[in-house]
């Protein structure tokens, strides 16, 4: 739907509400300008109601600090947009738009978003942040010995873990081998055959509490006891080095099972020998990862993978990744679990700036596990603003009401089953009371299934804590209004721009985007300024040489055109017409490639082999075409070619696949896949101004080709069409857009009548010196 902003305040206010939640706890500088007097003169009133000289002068100023420098407005234009958009909130109030259960829900889901941003410190989530991009710029090599514990376990239990942690790290450090000791005492089962290796790492890599053991203790030393939910831990540093960075590479894959036969693996590791040297002699890397690599997801991409830091591939891929260092660069094959890769470097990346990386940074510490730090920061802080008292004798009273039954998520608030102990006050919040009740409906909503463990007493009182933290931060939240001015006047923008929305839906586009009589009327009235310029239809090929744009002439010669892009052939036995189930790979990928393109089309052809029935070609065909329109590919889509016994004989008993498109910018793709960047093709309708290679040739149907540097460029125009008025349906996207400027400002002038203006003119005057 197209909906017109330019002459609505709620656009820039509402923008300007959301941009400063974000930073609720910034200072950002204001444009040097005179300030209000701080008494509260109405500066205007509409109606009976009047808007305060400061809060107009607040709702400005945040408008000038988070807009668009480009858009932004002087005091007088924004009066003007303030108002309409005050009177366009006095009309949703009067139509009862503030009063209904979706608008209450909605502002509420906006106010627990605006006060998230007001309960978290932002100096701690800046100094984790910091500390986060330091950390960053090192990589640790680390390994750890894991004694497990739930965190929910009886002190006892906590006790008998630490005790046996403390016990192998006095062994440690009389000289024992770390590796040895991570071997016969670790309980994580992924690193304790390895020595308790933990491989190469940077920060957000592991919890909180082992990356700062790895980041704070010096290489060769080992940590104390560090406490993690998953038990106690000793970490020792084995080497620390600055990062490398980020790096992307292509590859392809031939997958090999690590526990494959001496003979598969020979003939895997004679195949990526082989296609190494193919590679070597100056084959296309992007075409034989497309007709070899094992690797689904990233063949028909040319194997490339996202970018990537230390800690997130298998140590030997990464080693070879980065250990490539020019873009272009080729790795000899590399042995990994999954079977031989060989590289290609795409590109190095350094770490970005610490500005650049900030928000999300920002976002990252608040998500992971330093989420539990500034989690305890806020409930200490709040516990000094709003003191909590406890009835601890109560307390144990409910706490002995936990049983097994919590540890699976099963515990009901009903098993309390004591009418007193249900109401009476656990603890208060600022003179406000939370009884047992409350406290054991909440248990029987938020438990969850525990680890093996885990005690119920200790679950229920982490249980508790959590009450008492929620209940310290909707007290909170309920205070912000009052605390926070600007908390309250980001509320009231947002409330503002939301009842706009509606408004303007119901007056302006809606009635703009069905009121067809209107559009037309409105067309008819100003036909002759919808006008459509003299424009071109043409095809602008840019090729690196006269080698490329031969080829690209070539495939371009008929519609569909021919791709070089084949998928592998499906190979049936002998009389068979059921495609095999270790030809299922082929086939897949066959549907995935015709999923993806949706402008190609695809050449069947099978053929028998000598002896064979006659009819066996065409069943093989229809076999492969009944799985591709199964599964939602159009029948238009598929050609059928059957050569029976006259076809190659490298073919017999094969159905093969020739991609045909009807989009030019495949051709280009397909050649680009040959070669990198060799060219390009621009074709539609130009008018003139939009195309330089255009606006220097002769406006008539002809074809040219023209050096430009070190490329040629064919410019071919097919058709010439003269300027001529716009037909309604080409210019109803305008006359929409236009239509709703004219509804809105009839609207608006009704509402001024309904609701009378009155500027207090002087208080304006002092603003604008």
């Amino acid at each position: 739907m197209i909906k017109s902003f330019y002459s609505v305040a709620g656009n820039q206010l509402i923008t300007a509400a959301f941009l400063l939640a974000g930073f609720s706890g910034c200072k950002t500088a204001a444009p040097v300008m005179q300030q209000p007097a701080p008494a509260q003169s109405a500066i205007l009133t509409l109606g009976d109601r009047a808007f305060s000289t400061d809060d107009f002068f607040q709702s400005f100023t945040k408008n000038q600090t988070t807009g668009d420098s480009a858009q932004r407005t002087d005091i007088k234009e924004y009066f003007d947009l303030y108002t309409n958009l005050k009177l366009k909130v006095l009309a949703a109030e009067s139509a009862g738009r503030d009063t209904t259960e979706g608008f209450r829900e909605e502002m509420e889901t906006y106010r627990k978003q605006l006060a998230q941003n007001y309960m978290t410190d932002k100096s701690a989530v800046e100094t984790l942040a910091n500390e986060a991009y330091g950390r960053m710029q090192q990589e640790v090599n680390a390994s750890h010995i894991l004694i497990p514990v739930s965190d929910e376990a009886l002190p006892t239990d906590t006790l008998n873990a630490f005790e046996e942690i403390a016990a192998i790290r006095k062994r440690a450090l009389a000289g024992e081998d770390f590796a040895a000791l991570a071997k016969q005492f670790s309980k994580d089962a992924r690193s304790a055959p390895n020595g308790g290796d933990l491989g190469n790492f940077t920060a957000f890599d592991l919890v909180y509490p082992l990356e700062t053991a790895a980041y704070t203790i010096p290489v060769g030393g080992i940590s104390g006891a560090v406490r993690t939910r998953f038990g106690y831990h000793l970490v020792r540093v084995n080497d620390r080095r600055p990062s490398r960075g980020k790096v992307q590479v292509a590859h392809l894959l031939l997958r090999l099972s690590p526990s494959a036969e001496p003979a598969g693996q020979q003939a895997v590791k004679a195949k990526i020998d082989a296609i190494y040297e193919r590679i070597q002699k100056g084959e296309s890397f992007e075409i034989l990862v497309r007709e070899q690599s094992d690797d689904a997801t990233s063949r028909n991409n040319g194997g490339i993978l996202p970018v990537f830091a230390t800690g997130k591939y298998i140590p030997a891929f990464e080693e070879a990744a980065f250990a490539l260092t020019q873009p272009g660069s080729i790795s000899k094959p590399v042995r990994t679990n999954y079977g031989w890769h060989i590289l290609k470097l795409i590109a190095r990346k350094p770490i970005e700036p610490y500005t650049e990386l900030a928000p999300a940074l920002r976002q990252k510490v608040v998500t992971d596990t330093r989420a539990d730090v500034l989690r305890q920061a806020t409930e200490s802080r709040l516990r000094r603003d709003h003191p909590v008292t406890e009835n601890r004798s109560t307390l144990n009273a409910v706490l002995a009401k936990a049983d097994s039954s919590l540890l699976g998520g099963k515990w009901r608030a009903a098993s309390v089953n004591d009418a007193d102990l249900l109401t009476k006050p656990l603890f208060s919040i600022a003179g406000k009371s939370y009884a047992v009740g409350q406290f054991a409906q909440y248990v029987q909503q938020r438990q969850s299934p525990r680890q093996p463990g885990a005690a119920p007493s200790v679950v229920m009182q982490r249980l508790y804590n959590r009450f008492v933290g929620d209940q310290l931060i909707a007290t909170e939240e309920a205070n912000l209004d009052r605390k926070s001015p600007e908390f309250r006047a980001l509320l009231t923008e947002i409330r503002d721009g939301v009842l706009l929305s509606e408004m303007m839906e119901v007056n302006v586009w809606e009635r703009s985007m069905t009121d067809s009589t209107g559009q037309k009327q409105h067309y008819e009235a100003n036909k002759a300024r919808y006008k459509m310029p003299e424009r071109a239809v043409a095809t602008i090929i840019e090729a690196a040489n006269d080698g490329v744009l031969k080829q690209a002439n070539e495939m371009l010669k008929s519609n569909p055109y021919q791709l070089r892009r084949s998928a592998p052939a499906i190979t049936f036995g002998v009389n068979e017409t059921v495609p095999p189930a270790s030809q299922g790979e082929n086939l897949y990928q066959l549907l995935i490639t015709m999923v993806r393109n949706a402008d190609y089309l695809v050449e069947v052809t099978g053929a028998n082999e000598a002896g064979e029935r006659d009819t066996v070609s065409a069943g093989r065909i229809r076999a492969v075409v009944n799985y591709l329109t199964r599964n939602g590919v159009n029948l238009s889509r598929i050609m059928e070619k059957d050569n029976k016994t006259f076809g190659n004989a490298a073919t017999a008993r094969q159905v093969t696949f020739q991609y045909f498109s009807t989009n030019r910018q495949d051709v280009a793709k397909a050649l680009n896949a040959a070669k990198p960047n060799s060219m390009t093709i621009t074709d539609g309708i130009f008018a003139r101004g939009t195309n330089a290679y255009l606006d220097a040739f002769s406006w008539k149907p002809s074809s040219t080709t023209t050096p430009d540097g070190n490329k040629l460029v064919q410019i071919t125009i097919s058709r010439v069409d003269p300027p001529r008025l716009k037909t309604f349906n080409e210019a109803r996207g305008t006359v929409i857009n236009e239509y709703q400027a004219i509804l809105e400002k009839q609207w608006l002038a009704s509402l001024r009548q309904k609701y009378p203006v009155k500027v207090n003119d002087e208080e304006l005057k002092k603003l604008m010196k």
